[in-house]
């Protein structure tokens, strides 16, 4: 008892200072375990009715949570400098685990002696505490991609609310679809990066200026997670048809209604993205475990996408 105590002070610490409040972590924990058991198991559904539902619900609940969190959603794909759309994301597919001497890479830390001794009583070198280290540094990984004027410059995107959220949406599904690779492991690592991924989406929707209702808007948040997620997973099933991925994410990322079909200016980006999503699903598959699980991997690079010389 004494030990979990210990383990909880310093675990709410390390927390807090990633922004993340290691009391409510603890609560909202069990929460976010059955919902996250709960996504898997939609994952591996091809259920068709309940993607409509969750599509119609996504439709609705974007309007309502972008308009209050962002005042303009509108593209306008005409702007933009010219993307050569076409000759993106063609390349053969790679691991994107980070080299041993890359400056980005996070290594566990190591402390010898006393210190070594007292920070495994107080169970740092638990499996859950790497766990929750690793799936922040994924997060971050996730985050750092989204947020990145690059992948918005790419796709000729807008950075609204909801396509920031739809491309953090995007992205946990490519981590939580390699996750699954790994089985019963993969899964709980998913469950930490799942609760993390929905507390930084509380921090950002509260920074938009929702901050009544709060709840409410996660909810409906929680929801559009579900759908987006369900409706990526039959789009990658075998028997789906070559336009199904393209339509989701035109509908889930690009669409402001979800309902009226891709123009010829967005109609490139779309493919465009369909393939970027396809090839880092295939990358993904080829990082190795421990890569994935600290988070020493990084996704590809959107910086200059014009051809298909780049890795990505």
């Amino acid at each position: 008892m004494l030990s979990f105590l210990f383990f909880s002070f310093f675990c709410s610490l390390k927390l807090r200072s990633r922004g993340l409040d290691f009391s409510r972590w603890l609560t909202m924990l069990p929460r976010w375990s059955r919902a996250a058991i709960r996504l898997y198991k939609l994952g591996s559904q091809n259920n068709m009715e309940l993607r409509k539902d969750f599509c119609f619900v996504a439709s609705r609940s974007y309007a309502k949570v972008a308009a209050a969190a962002d005042d303009s959603t509108e593209k306008n794909f005409s702007r933009k400098p010219e993307v050569y759309f076409n000759k993106m994301f063609w390349s053969k597919p790679c691991s994107l685990a980070l080299a041993q001497d890359s400056p980005l890479r996070v290594e566990e830390p190591k402390y010898e002696g006393i210190r070594h001794i007292i920070f495994k009583m107080l169970l740092f070198y638990s499996k859950q505490s790497k766990s929750i280290r690793g799936a922040n540094v994924v997060y971050r990984r996730i985050a750092s991609q989204v947020d990145k004027p690059a992948i918005y410059n790419a796709f000729n995107l807008e950075k609204t609310f909801k396509t920031t959220f739809s491309l953090l949406i995007l992205h946990m599904w490519l981590c939580l679809r390699r996750l699954k690779e790994d089985g019963k492991e993969g899964v709980e690592f998913g469950q930490y990066l799942y609760e993390i991924y929905n507390h930084d989406v509380e921090l950002r929707v509260s920074k938009a200026g929702v901050n009544l209702l709060l709840t409410r808007w996660m909810k409906d948040l929680e929801k559009i997670f579900y759908g987006n997620i369900v409706a990526y997973d039959a789009a990658m099933l075998p028997e789906a048809r070559p336009d199904e991925l393209p339509n989701v994410i035109w509908k889930n990322i690009f669409s402001d209604d979800g309902l009226s079909k891709p123009n010829d200016a967005a109609a490139g980006a779309v493919q465009a993205m369909a393939r970027y999503a396809r090839r880092e699903c295939s990358c993904l598959s080829l990082t190795d475990k421990e890569s994935i699980f600290s988070g020493n991997f990084t996704f590809s690079s959107l910086e200059n996408p014009k051809s298909d010389s780049v890795r990505g």
